[in-house]
């Protein structure tokens, strides 16, 4: 899940079909000219034979996947590859985090916020050519309280789903929970194809046959995949609106290299998995343009304020670290300036941010003062990381010197991801890297995971915080459907959690993907990182 972070790259040999330049015949690209790769030089990549054609999409991914069911992963590179194979209730409103209807034409919800009562459009069939009806979205939902996997947390709060009629269907929730219908808009709010039961194994409920296919609505429907080359989608003749692009290869390409120079000479029309230190030179292509919008997926500092160094108790200590970060210079050198700073939990861009909290900027003194008031002199603290993020090293490189010039002294700690998670699940370090990006447009994915009491570890709060008082805020944000309140407590919630600086909010990490400019329609969601808006797209 986006908020457990995001899993690893798989370390993957390029196979000899993914060379640098040439393409196999098991490779996406049309085989025109079965060339063997070109070798390196310093020229600039000239266009290749396998152009990608008009009515197809090329896009380099770094890694293969797991399971692709909607009712059991979290992993956004997942999501990414099927979320257009299937429709859901409500979808995201272009670059916004807004819905708008889906399936649905039209919802109502009780005064209470316990019932939800959806209509479904007209005309709407799965791939195989079954209508999409009331029937269809109680199966998907029950099917993911059955299945007890990824997205269950989310919808536990589901008690009933109920068929009023063949396009009417109603949620009972056994409390009111705001953010339900964003949830709606996620990839696990996909409907699926009850027929699914047809292929189920030893009452799977069809977990293993859609670990690697799709049964859905959406405008396209996965046709095949190459384990450790492609993923293969084709357009669903059966979608109500039939997208421009007919068939989307996804290809992985582990070398960044490799994508950057198919990416050049045409062979791949978007480039996921190239550095940001490579990404400026890129500006200059005439062939190429570079995606940058601001990302609500943000890099942070769990400070373990009840079971690391007793001295992280003390709020002033917990300043004083939040003070000694140049916040600048740490975006400079980790993310090549392709990031913003924080101003507090809730990031820009997500409804509840708060453009006047107080944001901490670097000042050496003030940190100093800060730790002599709180009586931590020769402060030994370890920071927690993993291999997870590949800008890790020189990130907890950097915070070793900006607290270094405070006084107090940071072991770093790397250790294997898998590791880092169970230690932090117990509360087992000092200091810890982490980031976190919402899987649905609403403040609570910030304010109640992180802050709530009730969350302590993995769950979200990985800072092992409690304040009574934001306990009881966020927690009333949580149970009142009017925006404008919710919006009122989590704003006064966010005052007290700088003030008190259970973490470091290091940056807002920009989006930023390189796309051929042949391709028109792209439009970039936050609350859909890496999901291209592909029904849209055209060359």
């Amino acid at each position: 899940m986006k908020r457990k972070w995001l899993p690893s790259l798989l370390s993957l040999a390029v196979a000899a079909s993914f060379g640098l330049a040439g393409c196999s015949s098991s490779t996406p690209a049309p085989a025109q000219d079965q060339s063997k790769p070109a070798e390196q030089s310093a020229q600039p990549a000239q266009p290749s034979a396998n152009a990608v054609p008009s009515d197809t999409l090329v896009v380099a991914i770094s890694s293969d996947q797991g399971t692709l069911d909607p009712a059991v992963t979290m992993d956004n590179s997942a999501w990414a590859i099927t979320y257009y194979a299937y429709q859901r209730l409500v979808e995201y409103d272009g670059a916004t985090s807004e819905v708008k209807p889906g399936l649905a034409k039209e919802w109502k919800v009780s005064d209470d916020g316990l019932k939800w009562t959806f209509t479904l459009q007209d005309g709407n069939t799965f791939a195989d050519g079954t209508p999409v009806t009331a029937d269809a979205v109680k199966f998907s939902f029950d099917r993911i309280l059955n299945i007890k996997k990824g997205p269950y947390d989310v919808f536990s709060v589901i008690k009933e789903v109920k068929v009023d009629s063949p396009t009417s269907v109603t949620f009972v929730l056994s409390k009111n929970f705001p953010p339900f219908l964003s949830t709606l808009a996620a990839n696990y709010g996909s409907i699926v194809n009850p027929k699914v039961k047809e292929k189920e194994q030893n009452g799977d409920l069809g977990q293993a046959f859609l670990a690697s296919n799709t049964m859905g609505s959406g405008a396209y429907e996965l046709s095949e995949w190459k384990k450790g080359e492609y993923f293969k989608l084709i357009a669903n003749p059966k979608a109500k609106t039939q997208p421009a692009l007919k068939t989307v290869y996804f290809k992985i390409i582990p070398d960044a290299t490799a994508q950057r120079l198919q990416l050049e000479q045409g062979e791949v029309d978007i480039a996921e998995g190239i550095p940001v230190e490579q990404l400026k030179s890129l500006k200059e292509s005439p062939a190429i343009d570079l995606i940058q919008k601001p990302s609500l997926f943000v890099d942070i500092v769990y400070l373990n304020t009840s079971k690391g160094n007793p001295a992280l108790k003390n709020p002033k200590v917990r300043q004083a670290l939040s003070y000694a970060i140049d916040y600048d210079a740490l975006t400079s050198s980790v993310q090549e300036g392709f990031a913003t700073q924080m101003r507090g939990p809730i990031p820009q861009g997500m409804w509840g941010h708060d453009d006047n909290a107080m944001q901490y900027k670097h000042d050496v003194e003030k940190a100093k003062a800060l730790l002599a008031e709180a009586g931590a002199s020769n402060l030994t603290l370890d920071l927690l990381y993993s291999d997870n993020k590949p800008w890790w090293e020189t990130e907890a490189l950097t915070i070793q010197a900006f607290l270094a010039d405070v006084g107090v002294k940071v072991n770093l700690k790397k250790i294997a991801y898998a590791t880092a998670r169970e230690m932090i699940d117990k509360g087992e370090f000092d200091l810890c890297l982490g980031v976190w990006s919402p899987d649905f447009a609403d403040p609570f994915m910030f304010m109640n995971y992180w802050f709530d009491s009730n969350n302590f570890g993995l769950a979200g709060n990985r800072a092992f915080y409690k304040n009574d008082k934001v306990d009881q805020l966020v927690r009333q944000a949580a149970t009142t459907n009017n925006k404008d309140e919710r919006t009122k407590l989590y704003q006064e919630a966010q005052k007290i959690v700088i003030d008190e600086a259970p973490y470091i909010y290091l940056y807002q990490k920009d989006y930023i993907v390189p796309i051929s400019k042949k391709l028109k329609g792209f439009v970039y969601n936050p609350m859909l990182e890496n999901m291209y808006n592909l029904p849209d797209l055209s060359k």
